[in-house]
């Protein structure tokens, strides 16, 4: 098997899964319990928040750990928005967010708030220059992704937070990172983000843990409440095998220093060797090292999906969330409709090889000339 869906989900890395392993069955305390068990828990809790904190150059007191990316962008959105609403209800994002904001943003709609949603430009990435025509002084939040899940388009996320200082704006600017987290490096204070959310699934731990930066002396409202876990913001006993699983995860990304240019590296050949071989193949978007999204206008992506599934290659039409609905990112970037009906996405992780790279493109290259055009 060639797998080449790791914007989707990564395969847990050793080091992730035995830390995993060790917290169920070794340090597997409550972290709230007072007892000897408890408190090693809580030390390696800490430790984690360290960890992730580290990674993203903030404070271990800034880091909360979530659910994964769906909780921390509903959290973001939903919390953002009731801290903000005396200051006004206008919310600035984009056509080709995950689902996780389109759905919470429309939710927030039903509640009254009104929303701009920004289309790409060419590239699939939100200009600086369009935010700052849409900011309103009623402007509450802004919530652009770093780099589309779709596409890899990275948006300048500092230059929209310089844009919204530079316009005297009190409005709060949240990022989804999830794809770009590990892969793209970056700092909260680079960013200028009051609040970032990554997800670990992405970068070789478990699914279901991920993490909130929330700029410090912010106090947007929980989106769960209960026992006051994690400073009253995320209650629930915390997740401690995926905690544990997630900052060994980052430890080694962190390790795996060449892992981004690596992989940037396999998506250049790829794209030079498909290019030179198919004229009429269509790069869409692009920025990000991991994740590459082309076209064979006039086949149909299903087509060609099932065909690599036989050949034990695993890529994807678009987000793993969609199930088989059309791509609203690439409806968004204004594409030709053969174009977003022969979109693939091929994204590449850590342990992705040139060989795995190779045995796509000769798979495509042979699915081509196997599979009839619908044109």
């Amino acid at each position: 098997m060639i797998y080449l869906d790791n914007a989707a989900t990564t395969q847990v890395c050793p080091e992730a899964a035995q830390a995993a392993m060790e917290a169920m069955t070794e340090n597997y305390g409550n972290p709230s319990s007072t007892h000897g068990p408890g408190r090693d828990a809580r030390q390696a809790l800490k430790k984690a928040r360290e960890t992730v904190a580290a990674s993203m150059g903030a404070k271990p007191e800034e880091v909360y750990f979530t659910s994964g990316g769906s909780e921390g962008d509903n959290w973001a959105l939903q919390g953002a928005c009731h801290l903000m609403r005396h200051r006004g209800r206008h919310i600035i994002s984009s056509l080709t967010e995950h689902d996780a904001v389109r759905k919470t943003l429309d939710a927030l709609s039903s509640q009254g708030w009104e929303v701009t949603r920004l289309a790409p430009g060419p590239d699939g990435a939100v200009s600086p220059q369009a935010v700052t025509a849409a900011l309103r002084p009623d402007t509450a939040l802004v919530s652009l992704m770093l780099v589309n899940n779709e596409t890899g388009a990275v948006t300048d996320i500092p230059a929209v937070a310089k844009a919204i200082r530079a316009a005297g704006s009190p409005a709060l600017l949240h990022t989804d990172a999830i794809q770009g987290y590990m892969k793209v490096p970056f700092t909260v204070k680079g960013l200028g983000a009051d609040i970032v959310t990554v997800s670990g699934h992405k970068i070789h731990a478990p699914k279901g843990v991920g993490a909130q930066y929330v700029r410090a002396g912010l106090r947007p409202s929980p989106l769960i409440l209960g026992g006051g876990q994690e400073s009253a913001f995320r209650s629930g006993t915390e997740n401690l095998p995926g905690i544990l699983a997630l900052a060994a995860a980052v430890e080694a990304y962190r390790a795996d220093r060449d892992a981004p240019a690596r992989m940037a590296a396999l998506r250049r050949q790829i794209l030079d060797t498909l290019s030179a071989a198919i004229p009429e193949l269509v790069p869409i978007g692009g920025g990000a090292p991991h994740i590459l999204c082309l076209s064979l206008p006039g086949y149909r992506s299903e087509v060609l999906l099932n065909y690599l599934d036989g050949q034990g290659i695993c890529v994807s039409k678009g987000s793993a969330c969609k199930r088989g609905a059309r791509s609203h990112v690439l409806e968004a970037m204004a594409l030709p409709a053969a174009v977003i009906d022969g979109a693939i996405r091929v994204s590449l992780g850590r342990f992705t090889t040139k060989e795995d790279a190779d045995g796509f493109c000769q798979a495509l290259l042979m699915a081509r000339q196997t599979l009839r055009r619908s044109l």
